[in-house]
């Protein structure tokens, strides 16, 4: 199967938009008109959340006292954010399939896990998170599809011009890099959100309160996910989708770097500030200077 390009190097999305209508490749002129709706959202999802971190760093840096949203605010509107840019690039079909493949997934890891403490280690979620579901807050499988659709992207940009995304070896590439920039991201999340509450670890754990085995389980889970998604993706068919600029394909790698600068200056143990300076903001690093400096398409499996 050929790759499919998903993007274009131009900065305007509203002139790629116009200038598939005058190719045909929309179909109709309200489709165009919600293509740019859709771009408009994501675009300002991820000025939201932009905002939501200059409070915490202005509160936690500069001493002033703003309003903040909670956890599960910030998990509904990066889901959201991934769920929208996921339909503009790979089209509604497949972005609802990658959402319920990691739902399934992850909640079953999840389920298994707290039940068990076979997966990720012996722990329990606390009721901060909302409402649960076999022990686990129906806002969890959520919350993976929104660090795997941006960590997926990541991975997607740092291996650009590495094989066809849609070969075996090229999806098999994607899916381990994906995995381990996922879980350089629990890496230096995970101590955080134990101490604030948000699940305990029952037994405790080497790494800042974490068991190691947590972090093996997140690479199973996460590889798992991704494998399944890119055998999907090698049945289903992708449908021609309008051309969007490099910078919106790559906005998810811009996701992923505010949350990097966050544990890089926000974090509850000193140490992290260097674990995540070597871990998740390298990663953002060298995904942005990709973004930045690459000229060619980003390209998803088509």
């Amino acid at each position: 199967m050929n790759q499919a390009v998903t993007g274009i190097e131009t900065v305007d999305d509203s002139a790629a938009v116009e200038a598939n209508d005058a190719q045909g490749v929309s179909s109709s002129r309200p489709s165009h008109y919600l293509v740019r709706l859709r771009r408009g959202l994501v675009w300002s999802l991820l000025v939201f959340l932009a905002l939501r971190y200059a409070v915490i760093w202005a509160d936690s840096l500069a001493g002033a006292s703003l309003p903040r949203i909670g956890s599960v605010g910030f998990t509904v509107i990066f889901a959201a954010f991934s769920i929208l840019h996921a339909a503009d690039m790979l089209g509604w079909r497949r972005a609802v399939l990658f959402l319920c493949s990691c739902v399934a997934v992850s909640f079953c890891f999840e389920a298994v896990g707290v039940a068990t403490g076979s997966v990720y280690g012996a722990y329990h979620y606390s009721d901060t998170l909302g409402v649960k579901i076999a022990g686990v807050p129906a806002l969890i499988p959520f919350a993976w599809f929104m660090m795997i659709y941006a960590s997926w992207i990541v991975a997607h940009v740092l291996l650009e011009g590495a094989g066809n995304p849609a070969s075996l070896a090229g999806a098999l590439a994607r899916s381990v890099i994906a995995a381990a920039v996922m879980t350089a991201w629990d890496v230096v999340m995970d101590p955080g959100q134990a101490r604030a509450g948000a699940w305990v670890w029952e037994a405790g754990g080497a790494y800042f309160g974490v068991p190691f085995q947590n972090f093996i389980g997140w690479m199973v889970t996460t590889l798992t996910i991704y494998l399944l998604v890119a055998l999907i993706f090698s049945r289903i068919r992708s449908r021609e989708m309008p051309a969007a600029s490099r910078l919106f394909g790559g906005a998810p790698v811009i996701a992923y770097s505010l949350v990097a600068m966050d544990h890089f200056l926000i974090s509850p143990f000193p140490e992290l500030h260097v674990v995540a300076a070597f871990s998740m903001c390298l990663i953002a690093l060298l995904a942005l200077l990709r973004l930045t400096l690459v000229r060619s398409p980003i390209a998803l499996p088509g």
